[in-house]
């Protein structure tokens, strides 16, 4: 009999909590558990409080997970919710990716105030974004267009949309649907054209290793065709280091017992880029994710890197 609240902890925006609140329905759903066997722990992390220069000035992705994994790590909390893509491909000592909740839609939405589609705002107007990916994709698209860095969450990117800062924005489709807000979305971005980043688009849920009782809980709410593609994807990823510092995407998709594999590798600036595509078996989802990275890494050559890292 449960006789202590498990405890999720989260950080504190509204797409966070969103997920967090989520995570619990679906617990609440597979164990048949009142909603009151759960508390929501909210805890500030650096990337939170961090708004005076880009993450990746100021150590990249690990600066929205630190603060929870410690808290984790000491017993604070039980369960950790993340957005998949905040994730560092190496987590500490002792804790795992237990569970993933089936995917959202991994597309890129673009909001504009000048004009619905980035193809047709206006030369030179100015496009705001957090991600040095988004930045680099749009810059690749329209290399006239001013892109600045955007920080903040949600709601304040919106508002800031609104009062003219900025021409237009983007951010995932998925929070933006999972927050209610999917109306305020001009267009969407093709996969293949503008390809996501790894992760984008699916929640994962952390936890201790060897803690037997919050594994069998979560066991329940894993969407294994999710962590499947998480797991070629993140091996990518981790073939080439990537973290917010580097302008990379990669997206797998699942069909029956294959995956099919297209990653991305840009420069800042937009102008040079490198693709791959792979395929296989599920099966064998991390090998092909970690061989695509090391193959476009080969094939941009080391000179690619050193000229912006």
């Amino acid at each position: 009999m449960q006789t202590r609240r498990i405890r999720i902890g989260t950080r504190g925006s509204e797409l966070a909590l969103a997920q967090a609140r989520e995570t619990r329905a679906r617990l609440m759903s597979a164990h048949d558990m009142p909603e009151d066997a759960f508390e929501i722990v909210v805890i500030s992390t650096s990337g939170d409080r961090i708004q005076d220069r880009p993450l990746s000035e100021a150590g990249g992705k690990g600066l929205f997970t630190k603060e929870i994994e410690e808290a984790l790590y000491d017993g604070r909390i039980d369960l950790a919710v993340h957005s998949s893509k905040d994730m560092p491909t190496v987590l500490p000592d002792g804790l795992e990716l237990s569970a993933f909740l089936e995917r959202e839609d991994p597309r890129d939405a673009f909001i504009g105030k000048a004009a619905a589609r980035i193809a047709e705002l206006p030369e030179g107007a100015t496009v705001g974004s957090s991600s040095l990916r988004r930045q680099a994709l749009i810059r690749r698209m329209r290399p006239d267009l001013s892109v600045v860095m955007y920080r903040g969450n949600v709601q304040t990117r919106l508002r800031k949309l609104e009062e003219g800062v900025v021409a237009g924005t983007m951010l995932a489709n998925a929070g933006l649907r999972r927050l209610g807000l999917a109306d305020v979305i001009t267009d969407l971005m093709d996969v293949d054209s503008f390809p996501p980043a790894p992760g984008q688009g699916a929640i994962c849920i952390e936890s201790r290793i060897g803690d037997s009782h919050i594994r069998s809980l979560l066991d329940a709410i894993n969407h294994d065709e999710t962590r499947i593609a998480l797991s070629c994807e993140r091996a990518f990823l981790a073939a080439l280091d990537g973290s917010c510092r580097t302008p990379l995407a990669g997206h797998a998709r699942i069909d029956k017992t294959e995956i099919h594999f297209a990653g991305m590798i840009l420069t800042p600036d937009g102008t040079q880029a490198h693709e791959i595509a792979a395929d296989g078996l599920i099966t064998d989802a991390e090998i092909i994710g970690r061989k695509a990275g090391e193959a476009v890494r080969a094939k941009a050559g080391p000179g690619f890197f050193d000229s912006w890292a």
